[in-house]
């Protein structure tokens, strides 16, 4: 059975549900398309009144759903009860903004009249959303509350570890007052994604996930004629210039690389500190680390969750041996971690041969790699030497110096002396191998809607 709820610090299977069969998947996107049919005529203010209320759910019922995302991928009950507020405000960002990002745009065409040509937002109809475990209200509310606000719908393909979190995502809209199909969960198999993608009633597709997942999403999406966004993984350069805060940098570095266990995309994977400020660097980055405290995430004391399951440990242990064997110096840091749950002890890897399989590998989890930078320019070559682009940090106390360094490293986003934010009305997105398309304010809600030009004229005769 491939979709099952398993705690990942007590390693119980809690739920399991049945895979969808193909019936099951017909009717999810049956109904959305349904509904895509009365909602695409539903005004404006109606849409945002029902993102507005959802918001509202979330708020009055934050500790009963962030307590299905700790139970379902052992995030920290802290950090998922900000994943909720984090959702909530997205979904009101757009319940207040949605509808100006959606305004008709006038253009000044030659030998038109200022309203003549106008370029309106009409909403294709539905769209299929493959969302990860690491975030599962935020990914899926990132999607969900542009794209409902523009008028589509959608059919939900989340992460099989975390089916409770795809229903309560389905459950909260209900709540809200959605119509039926607004949002369809669906638990598909990954072979289904060819027969939701053909279907001539889905047009788009958005995934957050893995570079093959997001490679196999695309070139079906393409083989369909369908437009794709993809956001992929990450493994952000955390620089850290002579002139930079260095107690203010070590401990943003230490967040940056540990909160959701270090499963975030745009986690603070690489830091790449200059050789001034290095060892002073290096020694409060360790302090802070090794002050985490693993345990129950339940318990508001605990510092260090879990990884999302037994088997995520696993892979990253065995990325940290081929580190290891390949030259890099390997040092663990901190107390050793509890036996039971699916922990990996913070780890540090130094001695990184440019160039190498370590330098262009992602570790999604508490795995730091550390980089020794002679100056500026080697600093944004080593920031440079990966095949992702997501997101980055630049530390400096010289605001313009970070502002020109950040505009030389090849990323979708780079935050000064702090790390890589997720913010509700901040944009999101990546190049490389990191994906395509962007997320959230008006770039995200316009990425799936046919920007149709409707042109009024008076001219007699041909052109």
């Amino acid at each position: 059975m491939a979709y099952r709820t398993t705690n990942p610090y007590t390693g119980e299977v809690v739920k399991e549900f049945e895979t969808a069969t193909t019936e099951q998947i017909e009717a999810a996107i049956a109904g959305a398309h349904e509904a895509f049919l009365s909602w695409r005529e539903t005004p404006l203010t109606e849409r945002a009144a029902l993102l507005q209320r959802a918001a509202d759910e979330l708020r009055a019922n934050s500790h009963e759903y962030a307590s299905i995302l700790t139970l379902e991928m052992g995030k920290l009950i802290g950090e998922a009860e900000a994943e909720v507020e984090l959702s909530a405000k997205i979904l009101e960002y757009y319940a207040k903004f949605g509808a100006s990002h959606l305004a008709p745009r006038y253009l000044p065409a030659e030998g038109f009249g200022d309203t003549d040509v106008a370029l309106v937002n009409d909403p294709l109809g539905v769209l299929y959303a493959v969302e990860p475990w690491n975030f599962p209200f935020y990914q899926v509310v990132r999607i969900s509350a542009p794209q409902l606000m523009a008028g589509n719908t959608i059919v939900l393909k989340h992460a099989s570890n975390v089916p409770q979190s795809a229903l309560a995502m389905a459950e909260m809209y209900k709540r809200a007052g959605a119509p039926e199909g607004l949002l369809n969960n669906v638990f598909a198999s990954h072979d289904a994604s060819e027969t939701i993608l053909a279907d001539p009633r889905v047009r788009g597709v958005a995934l957050t996930g893995s570079e093959g997942a997001g490679a196999a999403i695309s070139s079906t999406a393409a083989k369909n004629l369908k437009k794709s966004t993809l956001e992929l993984g990450g493994a952000d350069a955390f620089v850290v210039l002579d002139d930079a805060d260095v107690a203010k940098a070590a401990k943003w570095a230490a967040f940056g690389r540990h909160w959701n266990a270090g499963q975030v995309c745009v986690s603070s994977k690489r830091l790449i500190v200059d050789d001034s400020v290095y060892d002073e660097f290096l020694e409060a980055y360790r302090g802070h680390v090794a002050a985490f405290k693993a345990g129950d995430p339940f318990d508001a004391s605990t510092t260090l969750a879990p990884l999302s399951s037994q088997q995520a440990a696993d892979d990253l242990a065995a990325q940290v041996e081929k580190a290891r064997a390949d030259g890099a110096t390997v040092e663990e840091i901190g107390a050793p971690v509890p036996e039971q749950g699916a922990f990996f002890r913070p780890t540090l890897i130094s001695d990184i041969a440019a160039g190498s399989e370590t330098a262009h590998t992602e570790f999604f989890g508490p795995v730091t790699q550390i980089y020794r930078a002679h100056g500026v320019e080697d600093a944004i070559i080593i920031a440079n030497d990966t095949p992702y682009g997501l997101g980055g940090s630049v530390f400096s106390k010289d605001i313009a110096r970070a502002q020109a360094v950040a505009r030389r490293i090849d990323t979708g986003m780079v935050f000064i002396n702090q790390p890589t934010g997720v913010k509700a009305d901040v944009p999101f997105g990546g190049v490389k191998n990191s994906g395509f398309g962007h997320e959230l304010i008006d770039l995200g809600i316009l990425e799936f809607v046919n920007q149709k030009v409707v042109v009024v004229s008076d001219i007699d005769g041909s052109f």
